[in-house]
C-alpha cells in the first residue's frame, strides 16, 4: 500500500502580493491600493491543491530558518500534508514579490532562499517517500540537479514523474526530460526546451510531438484561456478551458498541476483529469491570492453544482 497519492518535491515561498491599478514603468513610483501576504511557491502550491481535493500528499522541501519557515510548517499541517520530508535550511525563507494589475495580469520575482538548499543529497534521506507514492511532481524553483536525481530514483523504483518546467530554464537537460511520464510546459517553456517556434497552435503541436518522439510519454502544453494540448504517441487532443471572469491568475498554473495530479492518481483517465483540472484552475482565478484561492473538494463540487 502506498504511503501517498502524490509526492511533491519542490519549493515553498511566502508571497508578497501588491494589487496595483497599473504596472509601474522604469523609474516610476506608484501607490498600490492593497497588499497581502500568503503562502506560495510552485511546489507548495501544487501540494496544497492536491491535498485540498482529497489526495494523500507528502512533500520534500526546505523551509527557511526564520518565522516564515515556521509558518510554512504550520500551513502544511493545516492542509494535512505529510511533513516527514520537510527540512529547515540555514538560509531565510524563499519569497516572491508579486504585482497584480486590474486586468489580472501579474509580474513575479523569485528569491529562492532555503529552496536552493534542496540539493540532490537531501533526497537520499527520504527514499521511502519516493518509493511509496503513486506520482512524483517536480517543478524548477529548486536546483535542476535535484530534479535529475529525483527522476533517476523514480525510474529506478518504477514511479511515474510529472515535471512542470516552470520557471523556464534554458539549461534543462532534455535527456532527463525524456525519462518523465508527464511534461507540462506552457508555450514559452516548450520553446525554451525544444528551440522550436511556438507562436501558433500548429507550431506548438509540432514541438510537443517532437518531445513525444524523443521519449516523453505525455506532453501536456498549458495554453491559458485556450485550454491544454495533450500529445501522446500519434494522438493529440485539445482540452477546452472553462470561461470565467478572472480577477487574479496568480498560482493558477500550479492549481492546474495539483488538481490534475489528484484526479489522475484517483483513477481518472488523462483527458478527464485534464478537464477537471481546467475546471479547478478556472475557479481559482475568480478569487484573489494564491493558495487561499484553492477550493476544497466540497467547495469545488458546490461551485460546479451552483453553476
Amino acid at each position: 500500500m502506498t504511503k501517498s497519492d502524490v509526492l511533491v518535491i519542490g519549493s515553498n515561498m511566502i508571497d508578497l502580493i501588491s494589487y496595483v491599478d497599473k504596472m509601474p514603468i522604469a523609474g516610476e513610483t506608484l501607490e498600490a491600493p492593497e497588499f497581502e501576504m500568503g503562502f506560495g511557491g510552485k511546489g507548495a502550491n501544487q501540494a496544497v491543491a492536491a491535498a485540498r481535493l482529497g489526495s494523500k500528499v507528502s512533500m520534500i522541501t526546505m523551509v527557511g530558518n526564520d518565522a516564515f519557515g515556521q509558518q510554512q510548517l504550520e500551513n502544511y499541517k493545516t492542509n494535512d500534508i505529510d511533513i516527514t520530508g520537510v527540512g529547515i535550511g540555514t538560509k531565510g525563507s524563499g519569497t516572491a514579490p508579486i504585482f497584480v494589475d486590474k486586468s489580472s495580469d501579474n509580474r513575479i520575482l523569485i528569491i529562492k532562499g532555503a529552496n536552493s538548499e534542496l540539493v540532490p543529497e537531501v533526497l537520499d534521506k527520504y527514499l521511502d517517500l519516493i518509493k511509496d507514492t503513486k506520482l512524483i511532481v517536480l517543478q524548477q524553483e529548486i536546483p535542476l540537479e535535484t530534479n535529475y536525481r529525483a527522476i533517476d530514483l523514480a525510474n529506478e523504483y518504477g514511479i511515474p514523474v510529472l515535471l512542470n518546467p516552470a520557471p523556464g530554464n534554458k539549461d534543462l537537460d532534455i535527456s532527463h526530460v525524456t525519462k518523465v511520464d508527464f511534461f507540462t510546459p506552457n508555450e514559452t517553456e516548450l520553446a525554451i526546451l525544444t528551440k522550436m517556434p511556438t507562436d501558433t497552435l500548429s507550431e506548438i503541436k509540432a514541438a510537443a510531438h517532437h518531445l513525444n518522439e524523443l521519449g516523453v510519454k505525455n506532453v501536456i502544453v498549458t495554453l491559458g484561456s485556450k485550454g491544454a494540448l495533450w500529445v501522446h504517441d500519434d494522438e493529440e487532443q485539445i482540452i477546452d478551458s472553462i470561461k470565467v471572469k478572472a480577477i487574479d491568475t496568480t498560482g493558477a498554473g500550479d492549481s492546474f498541476i495539483g488538481a490534475f495530479s489528484h484526479f489522475y492518481t484517483s483513477g481518472e483517465d488523462i483527458p478527464t483529469a485534464l478537464y477537471h483540472a481546467n475546471e479547478y484552475a478556472a475557479v481559482t482565478v475568480t478569487r484573489r491570492g494564491t493558495q487561499k484561492s484553492y477550493p476544497t473538494a466540497a467547495e469545488f463540487k458546490s461551485i460546479l453544482i451552483s453553476e
